[in-house]
């Protein structure tokens, strides 16, 4: 039998409605008036676990033999697969046992208790947490529930595109998806492809996590040496052996959209719907709005995926913060002034009507002030390029800060720390594992070889903190350090020479 057949059979036989709803197609009013296209958001946030992943696993757990579940289910999962799982469990009356990584959130980890499964907290990466249930796998005899490399998976998540199909049957010009493992754009692509090839089936990945993309320019799966994990809900190394021969064949393109894109498409959906997704389950929109702009396209008929709402409360304040400049209606900005009286009003004088969002500075130097400047912005980006030309064109050195991640995430809330005098200081932004003792971890690995000169470490309610060092490094100890930071573990970035470090807290 052809594969697609088969494929299309499983999601016409799925199973999935003995636990999950056919969820609504909603129309964006605001944000098809917005973009003057028609533009629709299946709801998929609505499942009881408020994710699409119920789809997926109960179809798989509903297919198996009575006698092979009796001894029950085992999967690896960081917070949606693993409600998943455990819920369907519930329904099935079968014992569940979720391994997750100690970094997960408590607050995903007691929504899969309070569903009646085990959970087991372990390593500190969603492969860490795999690889030790398929530990359990083999000593236990229980059966592994994949989240995404599993037909019977994908036919699960496949029905999400049959429901498009009947709650749509009109004009359809393209339907955006948000990749991870790739299970849920095979199970949308092989079915709208069987049926309306002409409907274009979009992936969208974070530019830090591009499993699914670089796989197709490979031409086959590779394993991404690090992946971000802002939309933790698709932070995959590599995507999966099924997925990837499905979306070779059906899928037409895949888009990588940036974290403030993302936090913008949060506030997008919230807008119209009042819900607040998770970053993964805003992500497809975000790929939405970016085909717009690239297209330049009008009337178009566009579908997006909100794929889950699993959202940390204490995140909220990280996203509205990117949220204006994943809009383009925020520049950030280190201009140079003159330090005397009456340059600050002189400076606000030059930039005229435009209003000013933060102004961060501390004295530092007899002659000229570094400020970091947040501007309003009412037509984008190239509102941006004109204001810094007529800045630059006035005399001031300006710097465009408004893509630096460093200087988002922290040099804008620590600007004013210039030391006196400091010699051989080397700066690294790090990601540390948000779990008791990661930071004690990092400072027994350096012991007390290097002096600690800057520390600032953001929380923002996600698997990582986000920390940024300052060590003070003899030349000659410099491979001693570069074997310690291969050493520990953590993934982290060389900011030496970001130019916001030059600006608001090195020595001149």
């Amino acid at each position: 039998m052809n594969i697609d057949h088969t494929y299309i059979k499983k999601i016409l036989q799925a199973r999935v409605y003995d636990v999950a709803i056919k969820t609504r197609l909603d129309y964006a009013a605001g944000l098809s008036s917005r973009f003057n296209n028609h533009i629709w958001i299946k709801r998929e946030d609505m499942q009881p676990v408020f994710s699409f992943k119920i789809r997926g696993a109960y179809n798989k757990m509903a297919s198996l033999p009575k006698i092979a579940l009796a001894r029950g289910v085992i999967a690896a999962s960081a917070g949606n697969h693993a409600q998943g799982v455990a819920l369907s469990a519930a329904q099935l009356g079968i014992p569940a046992l979720i391994v997750m990584p100690k970094t997960t959130p408590e607050i995903k980890v007691a929504a899969v208790k309070r569903r009646g499964a085990e959970v087991i907290l372990h390593g500190t990466t969603y492969d860490d947490a795999s690889h030790y249930a398929q530990q359990l796998v083999k000593q236990q005899g229980l059966i592994y529930i994949h989240p995404y490399d599993d037909i019977d998976v994908i036919a699960g998540q496949g029905t999400i595109g049959m429901e498009i199909l009947q709650q749509h049957s009109n004009e359809l010009d393209a339907i955006f998806v948000p990749v991870g493992g790739g299970g849920l754009i095979a199970g949308i692509a092989i079915y709208i492809k069987y049926l309306r090839p002409e409907i274009k089936v979009i992936g969208v990945e974070p530019h830090d996590a591009p499993s699914l993309q670089a796989a197709l320019v490979a031409g086959e799966r590779v394993n991404l040496e690090q992946v971000g994990i802002f939309a933790d809900g698709v932070a995959v190394r590599q995507v999966g052996e099924l997925p990837f021969e499905i979306a070779r064949h059906h899928v037409d393109e895949v888009l990588l959209v940036n974290t403030d894109e993302i936090c913008a498409a949060i506030k997008d959906i919230f807008d119209d719907t009042r819900t607040i997704t998770e970053p993964a389950g805003a992500l497809a929109l975000a790929g939405l709005k970016q085909y717009i702009v690239r297209e330049n396209c009008e009337g178009r008929h566009l579908v997006t995926i909100a794929s889950g709402a699993n959202m940390n409360f204490d995140r909220l304040g990280y996203v509205a913060e990117r949220t204006e400049i994943g809009e383009q209606r925020e520049a950030l900005m280190a201009v140079t002034i003159s330090e005397c009286p009456g340059s600050f009003r002189h400076f606000c004088h030059t930039l005229g009507q435009h209003t000013i969002t933060e102004f961060n500075y501390r004295y530092a130097y007899a002659k000229e002030a570094h400020v970091f400047v947040g501007l309003r912005l009412t037509e984008g980006f190239a509102e941006k390029e004109r204001l810094i030309s007529k800045l630059r064109d006035k005399g001031y050195a300006v710097v465009d800060m408004t893509d630096n991640e460093m200087a988002k995430a922290h040099i804008r809330h620590m600007v004013g720390g210039h030391p006196p005098h400091l010699l051989d200081e080397h700066l690294y932004r790090f990601e540390f594992p948000e779990r008791p003792g990661a930071l004690l971890h990092f400072l027994t690995k350096m012991g007390q070889r290097w002096n600690i000169s800057l520390f600032h470490y953001r929380n923002h309610g996600s698997a990582y903190g986000r920390v940024l060092v300052g060590i003070q490094i003899p030349h000659e100890q410099l491979d001693e350090f570069q074997h310690f930071l291969d050493t520990l573990n953590y993934p982290y970035w060389n900011e030496i020479n970001n130019p916001a470090y030059r600006l608001f807290l090195n020595f001149f």
